[in-house]
């Protein structure tokens, strides 16, 4: 009888982790998805304000609880070198706080990656925010030869805005979404790979990328 394929031979990404001071990032399985639905349903946002470009965290249940699922799974089934978007679990004592993601459209070409998060009500302001975003331009930069990273928000975003100017990324003018119907401008962000060189920068360990790398296109 041959070797066991394990869930990791099959689908690598599953083994990649970004491993920082406190932090966890790893392709979320089925189980963490279930509690991330569950902390994002508990609150990430007020009532009244909208930090996403789509709004997705105010969906009445069960069409949320469906959604989010959908949303989850169509990352691994849509994937391809071509276009891919690694939406990560962040970990903190083992435990689900949020979520971390990079994305890239012809990736070969452009080495351009841009970025979106989110984090449970309980875990903000305590600076995993910027952890979470740090472990994922390391990864491009560093790992995968990156040489732009993107980011926006909305204006009225402050925690987003900030994070991003604390990294480094440089305004790069503005843009317009309408997560509720209504237009709203969006300030944008960029970063270049000498500039993500210029500072320094916490450590960062990558695990189980060389199993993966081709699927990025990198």
């Amino acid at each position: 009888m041959g070797a066991r394929t394990t869930l990791t031979d099959a689908w690598p990404l599953f083994g990649l982790r970004l491993r920082t001071e406190r932090l966890v990032l790893r392709l979320p399985t089925d189980d963490h998805l279930v509690q991330l639905m569950a902390l994002a349903r508990a609150g990430i946002h007020p009532p009244d304000d909208m930090p996403f470009g789509v709004a997705w965290s105010t969906i009445p249940s069960p069409a949320f609880e469906r959604s989010f699922m959908q949303y989850h799974w169509s990352m691994r089934g849509l994937w391809s070198p071509a276009k891919w978007s690694l939406n990560l679990v962040t970990l903190f004592d083992g435990d689900p706080i949020g979520t971390q993601g990079i994305d890239a459209e012809a990736f070969a070409v452009h080495r351009t990656v841009s970025t979106g998060s989110w984090l449970g009500k309980a875990f903000q302001g305590r600076g995993f925010g910027t952890e979470m975003r740090a472990a994922v331009l390391g990864f491009a930069f560093d790992g995968l030869g990156a040489r732009v990273a993107e980011s926006s928000a909305f204006l009225d975003n402050a925690a987003s805005n900030a994070v991003s100017r604390k990294l480094g990324y440089e305004p790069n003018g503005f843009g317009s979404l309408a997560p509720e119907g209504v237009a709203r401008e969006t300030q944008r962000f960029r970063m270049t790979e000498a500039q993500w060189r210029s500072r320094q920068r916490p450590a960062l360990a990558i695990v189980g990328l060389e199993a993966c790398r081709e699927l990025f296109g990198a």
